[in-house]
């Protein structure tokens, strides 16, 4: 099994964190490999930002993306590049408060930013995502991204971050229908 999973979107959403979450998630604490990497615009906040996350239950023999099987997309810009750089067929979540699909696309959506906004903080959405890409995909089990949360955010926000990871967890595709 190799999985190839690109998280985009744009500088200060956390799309780099919430690589990196998935990848340490995977290999530290389920027993897979992963390999991830990151690129983002010199802009830093607001510019494109994208982590790339492979998960193979061998060695990786080429580390880079080659054609996203799992999309998660956090902004319109986000899903405007690299939407169609994924297989036709590929699982695609988006913060459908913020993406809109085009034509006959019908990707999973959760309203992500706002429910991160209903805690009180729109800084989580990337975590209220990787609840909702964890109950949808079942690629990294819930048990392992909560670990991979507890092993790496700030004391003081570790409560509020298991919230949002559970707000998305159990939103399932059927109550957040995509816009």
């Amino acid at each position: 099994m190799r999985t190839e999973i690109r998280v985009g979107g744009f500088g200060g959403q956390g799309v780099a964190l919430a690589g990196y979450l998935i990848g340490k998630a995977a290999s530290l604490y389920q027993d897979l490999d992963a390999v991830v990497t990151q690129a983002y615009g010199p802009e830093a906040r607001g510019g494109a930002s994208s982590a790339d996350i492979i998960v193979a239950d061998g060695p990786i023999d080429y580390p880079f993306l080659t054609r996203a099987d799992v999309l998660l997309l956090l902004s319109q810009e986000a899903y405007s590049r690299y939407r169609w750089e994924a297989h036709a067929d590929a699982v695609v979540l988006i913060d459908d408060g913020l993406v809109t699909p085009d034509g006959g696309d019908a990707p999973h959506g959760i309203r992500a930013t706002s429910l991160a906004e209903e805690l009180g903080r729109r800084l989580f959405a990337n975590v209220v995502m990787l609840g909702f890409f964890s109950r949808v995909t079942g690629i990294v089990e819930r048990a392992t991204l909560e670990k991979a949360l507890e092993t790496t955010v700030p004391p003081r926000t570790l409560e509020m971050n298991l919230q949002a990871f559970a707000l998305g967890y159990e939103s399932s595709p059927e109550t957040e229908p995509a816009a």
